[in-house]
C-alpha cells in the first residue's frame, strides 16, 4: 500500500523559548511548525525552552500541521536532555511527528539517533529529518538519504541549510542562487534515490516577499517539495507556489482518466491532445493529484 500524500510547502520555524509565538503557530496555516530548541534559544534558557516545549506539546491542537521540533546537535551537552523529552512525549502520545537533527553529516548519525529513540520508547511513528547545512553533508547527501532504506534510521526527509553552507563555503547567497545551484540539485537527487522528501532553506529577509516568492518558484521547478521559512508572512506565498495549478491538476485528471478507458487498458503509450504519452506520465499525474486532494482536505 503506497504512503499518503501529506503535502510539506510551508515548514514554518518557531523558537521554543516563545510561548507567545508558540500559540500562535496553532492557528497558522502552515503545512508543518518547526518549534526549535537549537538556533533561537540562547545556552542559558535551553533547559527552560525545553521544559516550555514539552508542556506545548502536551497541549496540543497543532493539527493538521506536522509538528517537528528540531533539537540541539548531536555533539552538544543539550541533545541528550532533547531527545529524551521528545522521546517521553513521543511515547505518551503527545507528539511530535518528528525530530529535525541539525548537521547531520553521515549516514552513521541517523543509524545511532534510530536506535536511541528505539531505547528511549518513543513511538514507531516517530520519523527524522536530516538538515544538510556542511560541505560534507552535501558531498555525503546520497548515502545520508539512502539511510532511509533502513526503517531504523525513520528517515524521512533532507532540509537544506544554505546560511549555514555559506558560512562554511564562503560562497555568497544571492538571488537564483547560482553559487548554490548544483548542491541544491545534488539534494534533491539524493532525496529522490532514497525515496524521501527535500526541503528548501529559508529566505532571510522576510520583508522581502517578492524576492522570497521568485526562490519559491525556483525552488518549486528544481523538484523540492516545499521551503522552510522564518516569518508567517512568507506562508501563504509558499503555500501557492509549491501547489499544484487548477490546471495542472485538470491536465492530470484527464491523462489518468484516458488511461483507465478499457481501449486502453494493456497500452503503454496513447495519444492525448497531439501528442504521446506513457504509463510513466499517467503515474506523475496521479501524485498531482494526490497532492492537490491531501492540500484540499486539510481546508
Amino acid at each position: 500500500m503506497s504512503t499518503p500524500v501529506r503535502p510539506r510547502r510551508s515548514v514554518l520555524f518557531m523558537p521554543g523559548a516563545n510561548p507567545r509565538a508558540l500559540e500562535k503557530a496553532r492557528s497558522l496555516p502552515a503545512d508543518a511548525i518547526v518549534i526549535d530548541l537549537e538556533d533561537a534559544v540562547a545556552p542559558d534558557a535551553k533547559a527552560e525552552a525545553r521544559a516550555r516545549v514539552a508542556a506545548t506539546l502536551a497541549q496540543g491542537g497543532f493539527a493538521p500541521r506536522e509538528v517537528v521540533v528540531r533539537t540541539n546537535a548531536t555533539d552538544t551537552p543539550w541533545f541528550d536532555a532533547d531527545m529524551a523529552m521528545i522521546a517521553a512525549a513521543s511515547a505518551r502520545g503527545e507528539g511530535p511527528d518528528v525530530v529535525l537533527l541539525p548537521k547531520v553529516n553521515d549516514p552513521e548519525t541517523l543509524h545511532v539517533v534510530g536506535r536511541m529513540l528505539e531505547a528511549l520508547g518513543a513511538a514507531s511513528s516517530l520519523r527524522v529529518w536530516a538538515m544538510i547545512e556542511t560541505p560534507i553533508a552535501v558531498l555525503r547527501a546520497p548515502d545520508i538519504a539512502l539511510a532511509a532504506k533502513s526503517r531504523a534510521t525513520r528517515l524521512g526527509a533532507l532540509v537544506l541549510g544554505t546560511n549555514d553552507l555559506s558560512k562554511e563555503t564562503g560562497t555568497r547567497i544571492v538571488p537564483g542562487r547560482a553559487p548554490m545551484a548544483s548542491w541544491l540539485s545534488h539534494c534533491v537527487l539524493a532525496a529522490r534515490a532514497g525515496g524521501v522528501a527535500v526541503l528548501d532553506a529559508v529566505w532571510n529577509d522576510f520583508r522581502d516577499l517578492d524576492g522570497f516568492t521568485r526562490e519559491c518558484a525556483e525552488a518549486a521547478e528544481m523538484g523540492f517539495d516545499g521551503k522552510t521559512l522564518i516569518h508567517p508572512d512568507q506562508i501563504a506565498p509558499c503555500n501557492a507556489a509549491f501547489s499544484p495549478p487548477e490546471a495542472e491538476v485538470a491536465a492530470a485528471r484527464a491523462l489518468i482518466a484516458l488511461f483507465e478507458r478499457p481501449e486502453n487498458a494493456g497500452k503503454g503509450v496513447v495519444q492525448m491532445e497531439g501528442r504521446m504519452v506513457e504509463r510513466m506520465h499517467a503515474d506523475m499525474a496521479r501524485r498531482t493529484v494526490a497532492l492537490a486532494e491531501a492540500i484540499a482536505r486539510r481546508g
